[in-house]
């Protein structure tokens, strides 16, 4: 990505966050009363609470450390505060709308001591969300799918894969989340497994420190272990990341397809963000697929589940992909719904049927509401 393009970008969010965050602090300030102690503790609060992200992934590239590692964990569980802090007053608001017309709400409402009442009662009720949102989303399940494939597989009847996607490793899905990972994949006892994507974070730095790649040394599978890059392998540096990823036992698939056992065939995809990192374009599907034996089965890794005709017409015959987290915070995947044909779970286009996963980690909050992170495990049977 170009810098000026980074820098715009970056500005663009910086000031979506700080107006944000200026919202939920200027009416919350409006419920303390003037001579409140309060005032104070919540004014400083605040300010550290609401810049410790920001400050700690700063910190994190020019300097890795337990600091930084505080900065990034109280800053991301912040990202998820100031989500349902900023619908909690949204929703408070609209409610003194509706009450300036109709004055339904009752009279001690409208006094100090009410008005600094709503202000807790938000308060505990985002710290519940956010709460019940992580132990969710340190508590994956697992998806299980029955797909049957109309075609000769050199006498192989079945086919046992275990997929995840977006794990994230780094700062926040550490040794004790990456080993979960790897233990449940193993529990299947996958005959392939296949990581769709976004496999590391941004920055490969807290991967290195903490040796998280020693973990997925550990997954077992006879036909082996394949992955592809996401757009975070791209945004930290998809060389850095495909080489560290290589050499911890995970074959990555880049434009490139792999004849599995002389029976089925996994191809995988560059992802999607590419040309806007080192500006070279990926291949389309079709031009991915030209050497395949299409009346075998064909598998397809597409971290970004954009464009699913494309799979379908090239004659994929299963495509697996990531990306969306559907969301990941609710209502937030009311919007990947309505950019993603799939935003989470299974869909059948013609004879190409199709799987996004929400995926294992997340990005930003190690929080999730609405759904349960998840590895998949899919039983193929071939005709």
């Amino acid at each position: 990505m170009k810098s000026y393009q980074f820098l715009v970008f970056f500005s663009i969010v910086l000031l979506i966050y700080a107006s944000v965050n200026y919202y939920i602090y200027a009416r919350s300030m409006q419920a303390i009363p003037a001579d409140s102690s309060f005032r104070g503790w919540f004014r400083w609060g605040f300010l550290i609470l609401a810049s410790a992200y920001v400050a700690g992934r700063f910190l994190e590239r020019a300097y890795l450390s337990v600091m930084s590692d505080l900065l990034t964990w109280v800053g991301a569980f912040w990202l998820a505060v100031m989500l349902y802090g900023f619908l909690m007053v949204v929703l408070i608001d609209l409610i003194r709308l509706a009450d300036h017309f109709t004055g339904f709400l009752p009279q001690i409402l409208h006094t100090s001591r009410g008005k600094l009442n709503v202000l807790y009662l938000g308060m505990a009720a985002t710290a519940i969300i956010v709460l019940a949102g992580y132990i969710n989303a340190i508590t994956p399940k697992t998806t299980k799918l029955v797909l049957d494939i109309p075609k000769e597989a050199n006498g192989l009847k079945e086919l046992k894969i275990a997929m995840a996607s977006d794990i994230h490793m780094g700062t926040l899905i550490g040794p004790r989340r990456t080993g979960k990972l790897v233990d449940s994949i193993n529990a299947l006892n996958p005959d392939i497994i296949l990581l769709a994507g976004d496999i590391v974070d941004e920055d490969l730095a807290p991967v290195i420190r903490q040796n998280l790649g020693e973990a997925l040394t550990r997954l077992k599978a006879p036909l082996g272990v394949y992955g592809i890059t996401g757009n975070h392998e791209y945004i930290g540096g998809a060389e850095a990341a495909v080489k560290y990823l290589e050499a911890h036992g995970i074959t990555m698939l880049r434009d490139s397809v792999v004849k599995v056992a002389d029976a089925f065939y996994v191809a995988g995809r560059e992802d999607r963000d590419k040309n806007r990192f080192s500006g070279k374009p990926r291949k389309e599907v079709k031009e991915l697929l030209l050497g395949a034996d299409l009346s075998r089965p064909v598998i397809l890794l597409d971290h970004q589940p954009f464009a699913l005709d494309k799979a379908m017409e090239a004659g994929v015959d299963l495509q697996l992909s990531g990306h969306t987290h559907h969301g990941q915070l609710w209502p937030l995947n009311f919007i990947t719904r309505a950019v993603y044909e799939v935003s989470m779970g299974y869909k059948k286009k013609g004879n190409t049927h199709i799987y996004v996963s929400p995926g294992f980690g997340g990005w930003g909050p190690p929080v999730r509401t609405g759904h349960r992170p998840e590895v998949v495990s899919i039983l193929l049977r071939f005709r």
